[in-house]
């Protein structure tokens, strides 16, 4: 090795390393401990392509994700990733994804919706071969909505692809999903962001990614176009104050893809590389504040 072969390769080995916190023993004692760091992914069906984009250029960057939350497709692209915890792995399977895997019309009994969600649940069930939530590389919740209580409901047990579907199910669109003694529908009612639920599960620092750019869609030609339009129109209204408790939001330039444009997906994947780029000052930022701050706390109680 040539010395100035030698002298890249240790540039290249420092800047990887601070890139990312240290996370040190705890048993070697005293010493601060890296963050808890949350992944909440927004609700935004087609939309959701962009979080594939933003996962990318967190696990590039070395950014640790020790938690994925997911509402609707937040829910779907998350579960993916706790499964392999690989971005590699996750645009392989999310680029093959299509309208066809997840509609199934039922045109004989439409009953509580068009869409049965029975061919989602197998997508899943494939891609995600393990018994359970618990089996997943990363801790992963997905928010579901009781559609008989009007509460949230978080799903961290149980089958994933059972937990991805009621997620999922769009009011109206697709059938709510009978689960754990309740019936589900869309997390999206309640909590299209869900970064409360991070909190409550430990996170110190949250990133929380908004796929709900823009509302605007002059494009409203049937009934399932209305519907999809009111839904989303109050998903994000229901998200716009929620969200704000998050330590980095990320919010993808999406507006122009459609709710079901899954033609899209080249484009809004490279919004979500573009706007997690753009946040990484401020999540490097935020990540030394905090162990600053956790070395003054320990430092006061010695």
């Amino acid at each position: 090795m040539t010395p100035r072969t030698l002298a890249v390769s240790l540039l290249i080995v420092s800047l990887v390393a601070c890139t990312a916190p240290t996370r040190p023993d705890p048993a070697a004692g005293g010493e601060a401990r890296a963050p808890r760091i949350a992944l909440v992914l927004g609700g935004g069906a087609a939309r959701g392509f962009a979080h594939v984009g933003v996962i990318r250029v967190l696990e590039q960057e070395k950014i640790p994700i020790d938690l994925v939350v997911g509402t609707s497709v937040g829910s779907l692209i998350g579960a993916l990733y706790a499964h392999h915890a690989n971005s590699f792995e996750l645009e392989w399977t999310a680029f093959s994804l299509e309208r066809t895997d997840i509609f199934d019309y039922s045109i004989l009994n439409v009953g509580m919706g068009p869409v049965k969600g029975d061919k989602l649940e197998a997508f899943v069930a494939a891609k995600i071969p393990v018994n359970g939530i618990d089996e997943l590389k990363l801790p992963f919740a997905a928010v579901a909505t009781d559609l008989n209580r009007g509460t949230r409901v978080v799903l961290d047990k149980g089958p994933v692809a059972r937990a991805v579907r009621a997620s999922c199910s769009i009011p109206g669109v697709f059938q709510p999903v009978a689960h754990q003694g309740r019936l589900l529908v869309d997390g999206g009612v309640v909590d299209n962001v869900p970064v409360a639920v991070a909190r409550e599960k430990g996170a110190d620092i949250v990133i929380a990614v908004d796929i709900g750019e823009s509302v605007v869609n002059y494009n409203i030609a049937n009934l399932m176009d209305v519907t999809l339009q009111a839904v989303w129109i109050m998903f994000n209204a229901n998200a716009e104050f929620k969200k704000r408790d998050a330590d980095i939001m990320i919010q993808p330039r999406v507006g122009s893809v459609g709710m079901m444009d899954f033609s899209q997906k080249k484009p809004a994947m490279q919004a979500g590389i573009e706007a997690a780029r753009a946040a990484l000052p401020e999540i490097r930022a935020r990540i030394a504040a905090w162990q600053t701050a956790e070395s003054a706390r320990l430092a006061a109680g010695r």
